[in-house]
């Protein structure tokens, strides 16, 4: 099983260049160039979607993802949507319509989603189930699915404050490994916490929940950690974010964060729907 996972930031761009965030092109949509690098403020969905469809994966998990690209993303990837709203989607429409035309006039205020995508030549996704992990300062959500393979897989985003992420996180295993059930298991996404910023946490995933390995990168709050599933690629984040812009000499960076993948054997795809042992259910937890 390839394992992608990726804060898509909104569907916005993040060049390492603090001047080229101007007034004009927050307000008019202005495209700002710098040296090396281009600042846009206009819909970058078909890049994003892009470079999305086109990496390798079975199990792909997305946090800050704009709502409105859920279903087109699924059709583009070939993916089955499993869809987790977290904070700010009232008005859902209204913000849409604002943030498609000037995404950086918007910002997360468009809202987001968790969403979890499944290619369908891989597994189905068979039970569902959403627990909300906290609603202050912001709903925070981890998404679990089980597939037909008996494999459970939990997209998480955590709070941004250091003092919530981390029971966010805990929280997130713990719920997890009740959902699973001793099944093999992984959870992956922003924990907006790093190995070095937050050892105890890790600890704790480590040795209380079983799960690992951590990313290549100590600083990463990017992860992708699994229980009971052998390694066989180790979570690695993308070095390169950067996308051509045509003959442009400048480049568009994607995301203020890096994708990070990783690989692991599962267990067999029986026929387990088939026999009805995992129906199709779907559930929510306060």
């Amino acid at each position: 099983m390839r394992v992608f996972s990726w804060n898509l930031f909104h569907g916005r761009d993040f060049p390492p260049e603090p001047e080229l965030f101007t007034l004009r092109s927050k307000l008019f949509g202005a495209t700002e160039r710098g040296r090396d690098y281009v600042q846009v403020n206009h819909d970058l969905y078909a890049q994003f979607a892009g470079l999305i469809s086109s990496a390798r994966w079975d199990v792909a998990m997305l946090q800050e993802c704009p709502p409105r690209w859920a279903d087109r993303l699924a059709r583009q990837c070939a993916a089955e949507a499993e869809r987790s709203l977290t904070s700010r989607n009232s008005f859902g429409a209204v913000r849409a319509a604002i943030a498609e035309r000037r995404p950086d006039l918007m910002g997360s205020w468009e809202g987001g989603c968790n969403l979890t995508l499944v290619r369908r030549d891989f597994a189905a996704v068979v039970a569902s189930e959403e627990v909300v992990l906290t609603r202050r300062p912001e709903r925070r959500t981890v998404a679990i699915s089980r597939l037909d393979n008996g494999t459970c897989v939990a997209n998480l985003h955590a709070s941004g404050p250091r003092l919530q992420a981390v029971p966010d996180c805990l929280l997130a295993a713990q719920e997890l490994a009740r959902f699973a059930a001793g099944s093999p298991h992984l959870l992956a996404g922003d924990f907006n916490e790093s190995p070095r910023s937050s050892p105890a946490l890790f600890a704790d995933l480590i040795n209380r929940f079983g799960l690992g390995p951590i990313a290549d990168d100590p600083d990463s709050i990017d992860q992708v950690m699994a229980f009971g599933l052998q390694t066989i690629e180790p979570p690695w984040l993308w070095r390169e974010r950067l996308r051509d812009r045509g003959d442009s000499p400048h480049r568009l960076r994607l995301s203020d964060h890096a994708p990070v993948q990783a690989s692991f054997a599962t267990p067999k795809r029986g026929d387990e729907r088939k026999r009805g042992i995992f129906p199709r259910t779907d559930s929510r937890h306060n």
